[in-house]
């Protein structure tokens, strides 16, 4: 006997509900990842472009001191633009150049091991941009942010193995070859990028420092380099330099 409530030709209606969850499902599968917090991978070169917490942009003129050696070694400081002259005097007053670092060089990080107070004097060579980041906030992003630490990681080897090259050319070369990748150095042949035509103005007796030669000696072989054609002195107010290639020559010849 039929129910009261069904007529006797009626049809059941299936429940639609397993293939509305079914539905449900299959978008759930396929939706995306969730986006990064910030909306954004993390970009080691903006984090170093860019103030923030415990990141300060701050311009130096040109022969300024960014720090000078004894003060207190609280901060990590990243060259934007410009170049920095490395120096240290010793206890009987003398002071030596044994550094110039150009855009996209760290600076000052012996805090992050603990150097208590700068081991060296940094000054302007030229008008500065720089990014002083603190000692904490550079250790938070280096133990966060992989890319960054891998950057920093990457320079600091690239410099120690230069620190190395430095004492074998000190070791083993003549004062002439010295001077010669030095001013390679400073042009900045062999690295990524077009070598710079013309370096800003080094005086001969920092080259001498740099070199560890007496600076008459380095007017001699300057004037040398000039004759060859190696070097030209850019003249004008900046009275740069201009280096070559070529002398690359002196460096390769034995």
């Amino acid at each position: 006997m039929a129910s009261p409530r069904e007529s006797k030709g009626s049809t059941k209606i299936a429940d639609p509900a397993p293939v509305e969850r079914k539905s449900q499902r299959t978008r759930n599968s396929t939706r995306p990842p969730p986006a990064p917090k910030n909306g954004r991978e993390f970009d080691p070169h903006a984090f170093l472009a860019t103030i923030g917490e415990g990141r300060k942009a701050i311009l130096f003129p040109k022969k300024q001191t960014i720090f000078a050696q004894g003060e207190a070694a609280d901060a990590v400081l990243y060259l934007q633009t410009g170049k920095v002259r490395l120096t240290a005097v010793s206890k009987v007053v003398k002071e030596a150049t044994f550094g110039i670092l150009s855009d996209g060089s760290f600076f000052g990080e012996g805090s992050l091991a603990g150097q208590p107070f700068r081991m060296s004097s940094t000054t302007a060579m030229t008008d500065c941009a720089v990014l002083r980041i603190e000692k904490k906030a550079m250790m938070d992003a280096l133990h966060r942010e992989h890319t960054l630490s891998d950057l920093f990681v990457a320079y600091l080897l690239t410099r120690n193995i230069r620190y190395e090259e430095d004492l074998v050319d000190q070791l083993f070369n003549s004062s002439e070859k010295r001077l010669a990748r030095v001013l390679l150095m400073l042009a900045h042949f062999g690295k990524e990028g077009v070598p710079e035509t013309v370096v800003p103005k080094v005086s001969q007796e920092t080259l001498a420092e740099m070199v560890g030669t007496t600076r008459s000696r380095v007017s001699f072989f300057m004037n040398r380099f000039r004759k060859l054609g190696f070097i030209n002195y850019a003249g004008g107010s900046e009275g740069g330099l201009q280096v070559h290639s070529s002398l690359l020559n002196i460096v390769l010849h034995d």
